[in-house]
């Protein structure tokens, strides 16, 4: 294990949100890049500089964790962003993957279960709660093209592999000699190429091709 994932926590209930800020900083394998209470003050945290992981409420005060993940999409964030909720809700979950989230945890999960499925969510694999786990199902019958990978240069198509091993962005520059800032660029064409709203979608995508 090289360095440590720095994971992000935003949930507007202080009680709660101290609770998975401890939960973090127990396992050696995270750091806590910060803690939000709402989703204006996250987009604010991440506008200079990106965590890992970004564990984002649902239901809060002011606006949602829908419409942070939409800005957080739409500001070309690439942080893998993992829903913490209470929410069991079969349209949360779908309107929440559709719009590009990398997970779907209910807060009453394991606390060593969340740890490990955050850990598979940054080895690039979407992670579920069980409890709705079948609704995925259904996203799943929507149409696969895969004829973006033809359009991809052989820069791109070397960071999508990287991408589909579960990369970070600062793993992919020392890898690839290159810096973070030019492989984010990169990662935001291969998003658009491909009309991904996550790099976990778009490496599900290039595996399953």
């Amino acid at each position: 294990m090289g360095k440590p994932y720095s994971v992000l926590v935003v949930d507007d209930h202080p009680l709660l949100r101290r609770g998975i800020c401890q939960l973090i900083t127990s396992d050696s394998d995270f750091t806590l890049f910060g803690e939000t209470g709402t989703g204006l003050e996250a987009l604010t945290s991440v506008a200079e500089n990106e965590p890992d992981i970004i564990l984002l409420d649902l239901n809060m005060k002011g606006m949602s964790g829908l419409d942070t993940l939409n800005a957080m999409r739409q500001e070309g964030v690439t942080a893998r962003i993992v829903i913490l909720t209470v929410s069991d809700a079969k349209q949360d979950v779908m309107r929440l993957l559709r719009a590009g989230a990398d997970g779907y945890l209910l807060k009453d999960t394991e606390p060593d279960l969340l740890l490990a499925q955050l850990k598979k969510a940054m080895l690039g694999h979407r992670v579920i709660s069980d409890e709705v786990e079948a609704y995925l199902y259904e996203l799943k019958n929507t149409v696969d093209d895969n004829s973006w990978i033809e359009s991809l240069t052989p820069r791109e198509l070397q960071i999508l592999q990287e991408l589909a091993e579960g990369k970070s962005n600062r793993m992919i520059s020392e890898d690839l000699h290159i810096s973070e800032g030019t492989v984010k660029v990169h990662v935001k064409n291969l998003l658009r190429k491909a009309d991904a709203k996550s790099r976990t979608e778009m490496a599900v995508r290039y595996l399953n091709q």
